[in-house]
């Protein structure tokens, strides 16, 4: 299993996850409108969970109705992508934009 964050993340980029993450497997980019968890790289340790201020993360098997494409879109932010790149982009984007 793996964490999925859902749209009250979408425009907000808080980073609290990121900052919280033992194993750094929270992206993004400055060109995407929220945070996307790795699924390979997620160990389940729940973190992130808590930190977050909008309530945005759940575990994949609690992601409620309504946002379960969200948990499509978190798979597929990773599909073809170079993590090295990722983590860089990631290190780079602008957080908290929605205050």
């Amino acid at each position: 299993m793996t964490y999925i964050i859902t749209s009250p993340c979408v425009g907000l980029k808080d980073g609290a996850c990121i900052d919280v993450c033992p194993v750094d497997c929270i992206y993004t980019t400055e060109d995407d409108n929220q945070m996307f968890i790795n699924p390979d790289e997620c160990i389940d340790c729940a973190a992130c969970e808590p930190v977050c201020p909008v309530t945005a993360i759940y575990a994949e098997d609690d992601v409620p109705g309504g946002e379960e494409s969200f948990t499509k879109l978190n798979y597929d932010f990773f599909v073809g992508k170079d993590l090295d790149e990722l983590k860089e982009a990631t290190d780079n984007a602008p957080r908290n934009l929605g205050g």
